[in-house]
């Protein structure tokens, strides 16, 4: 399919999968801190700033997960850190993929990618890395690690894009972390505005599109 797997000693670049590396589950509201006398008391992050603390000891939840590195190659060869983004089931991560049925259906999800800014990337089944079924990487979840500490488990680097793939996935990844917030709707005149509305009540109108009273001009 869409992937290659590098020899063990190649070194980690924009594209490498890996399976099982730790993602930190965290709550602001609820983290259990390490007291001096050694005890666990569960505070929030505004409270342990409050507090005056320059450092605090938790103790939080790591779930291994599949995730591919973003980082620039120049990066991942001398950077502290390295990025990756999780890749989860296509489902999950599209809720619109819930509903697929058949090819045509799967065609019209995962050709959206030639249109729209979508915040995923398809990765195809491919029993080598593990993937049993369809596959996304979720650009809004993303993963530091420690770059030297990653090169001691390059074992856990199942696969990695091929020249093609590669190509694409850089530019979906560019024109996500590009993207900049966008009101569609400012155009619209007032009976467009209205039906928009049905499908994003949160929508409001510019001033260009109130009467004097308030309204939505009519």
């Amino acid at each position: 399919m869409i992937y290659e797997v590098p020899q063990s000693g190649d070194p980690i670049r924009q594209g490498d999968i890996f399976i099982g590396v730790p993602r930190v589950e965290i709550s602001l509201q609820r983290i259990p801190i390490l007291s001096d006398q050694e005890s666990v008391v569960e505070t929030s992050w505004s409270d342990v700033l409050s507090s005056g603390q320059t450092q605090a000891t938790a103790i939080l939840a790591l779930k291994p997960v599949a995730a591919i590195v973003i980082s620039q190659d120049c990066d991942t060869t001398h950077g502290r850190d390295i990025s990756l983004c999780e890749i989860r089931d296509f489902r999950d991560v599209d809720g619109k993929a819930k509903d697929a049925k058949n090819a045509k259906s799967w065609v019209g999800i995962l050709t959206q990618h030639a249109r729209l800014n979508q915040k995923w990337f398809y990765l195809p089944p491919d029993d080598r890395l593990g993937f049993k079924q369809k596959m996304a990487v979720d650009f809004a979840v993303t993963i530091r690690l420690p770059r030297m500490e990653l090169e001691g488990l390059r074992q856990l680097r199942r696969g990695r894009l091929v020249a093609v793939a590669d190509e694409h996935f850089r530019e979906r990844l560019s024109e996500f972390f590009r993207r900049y917030p966008y009101d569609e709707w400012y155009p619209f005149d007032a009976d467009e505005l209205a039906e928009y509305q049905k499908r994003c009540p949160e929508a409001q109108p510019f001033p260009w599109q109130k009467a004097p009273n308030g309204n939505v001009s009519q």
